[in-house]
């Protein structure tokens, strides 16, 4: 089935699609029409799911956490200073290894107050536990919904699924809906080991002396690499079975490149434009788009990157006294690499708030980062007003 969807119907068909059972909801704009549409679903009889309304997202976090402790599949959605606020809990969910499926409509924090979009509210919950995915498209918000179940469930983590404020969350597109008998078939029932029971009883989340606590992190990040793998698996048999494939990261035009610039989000579409005029014009320019941010695809990126001279990272985000995120993780990968292997890695920070990263502005990019003869670092502002 085909129908016409913004990025956040896209988002609540996909937890349709994957039968989700238990929604845990508070409105926040530009996240509230994600949880509209699922109430819409939920009373049409479509998706058969308890919908609790809460009074905050904090508490619609612990709903889901509750709900996925007792053997449920659970969806949420938030945005920004929400996401905030759960901060807390993200914690429990991650470290009480529960595989929470949850869409972020990326906005940026306040003050100044906005409801435009930016990579910060999630990047700030980047060291929380939680896998994260950015997405492109509407069809990849769904998509992504649906293999976000696959691989959580497959590593007992939580999943965070990003798209871009209003341009994804609000804009239509054509969107194929694979429907829940279809998605069956890639996504079985959720069959949890350990889950509350009466007749079972196990300790959830109690206090552990200072000989146990370490070993739950070491597991954690057992299953944080293992989540690797299990998100390419997952990634492959979703393109065996629906014909639709997204990779962990993705290149474009990038063997040869000289220059390549690295995208996530929507940033990505508009920069693959601009690659095929510089290319047209005899540039040797490429892409990489990194659609999984964490766990980190490290080695993915070095190969994409290996024997390139250049690398310009767009970064949507900003870590104050530091520089973009994207590019710090990109530095970090790459560290290790030979000298003649390591590419000059330059970091620009655009489009925060909402502002537009246009076609011009990533042109400008790519002009800037070919003119650079020096790896200094430093962090390098486009768009600012004089």
């Amino acid at each position: 089935m085909q129908k016409i969807l913004t990025g956040n119907e896209s988002a609540a068909w996909g937890a349709m699609c994957a039968m989700a059972q238990v929604v845990s909801a508070y409105p926040i704009t530009p996240q509230t029409t994600i949880i509209e549409e699922l109430a819409n679903l939920v009373a049409k009889g479509m998706l058969k799911a308890e919908f609790i309304k809460v009074e905050s997202e904090h508490s619609a976090m612990a709903g889901c956490i509750g709900a996925q402790a007792a053997g449920a599949r659970t969806f949420t959605a938030t945005s920004a200073q929400g996401l905030a606020l759960m901060h807390e809990m993200l914690h429990w969910a991650a470290l009480g290894r529960l595989p929470v499926v949850m869409a972020n409509v990326n906005r940026a924090m306040a003050p100044g107050w906005s409801i435009w979009t930016d990579q910060n509210d999630s990047l700030a919950q980047r060291d929380t536990g939680w896998l994260q995915y950015y997405c492109e498209s509407n069809q990849e918000v769904l998509d992504t919904v649906i293999q976000a179940y696959k691989v959580a469930e497959a590593v007992d983590l939580p999943v965070m699924l990003v798209l871009d404020a209003f341009f994804l969350s609000h804009t239509y597109e054509a969107v194929d809906i694979p429907g829940q008998e279809r998605t069956l078939g890639y996504l079985p029932p959720y069959k949890p080991s350990i889950y509350l029971d009466v007749n079972e009883p196990h300790a959830f989340g109690g206090i552990v002396p200072q000989d146990v606590y370490m070993e739950f992190r070491y597991k954690m990040q057992l299953a944080m690499d293992q989540a690797l793998e299990e998100a390419d698996k997952a990634d492959e048999e979703f393109n065996r079975m629906f014909g639709r494939g997204y990779g962990l990261i993705e290149r474009y035009h990038s063997d040869d490149a000289e220059t390549i610039l690295v995208t996530a989000g929507t940033a990505t579409s508009t920069a693959r434009v601009v690659i095929d005029d510089l290319r047209a014009r005899g540039r040797s320019v490429g892409l990489l788009k990194i659609r999984l941010f964490r766990p980190f695809p490290a080695q993915l990126v070095r190969e994409a990157l290996a024997g390139c001279r250049r690398v310009a990272v767009l970064d949507r985000n900003i870590c104050v006294g530091m520089g973009g995120i994207f590019a710090q993780e990109i530095r970090s990968a790459l560290y290790h690499q030979p000298p003649e292997r390591r590419p000059h890695i330059h970091g620009y920070i655009v489009g925060l708030g909402g502002r537009d990263i246009i076609p011009e502005v990533i042109e400008q990019i790519a002009d800037d980062a070919e003119k650079r003869t020096v790896d200094d670092g430093r962090m390098i502002w486009i768009g600012l007003k004089d």
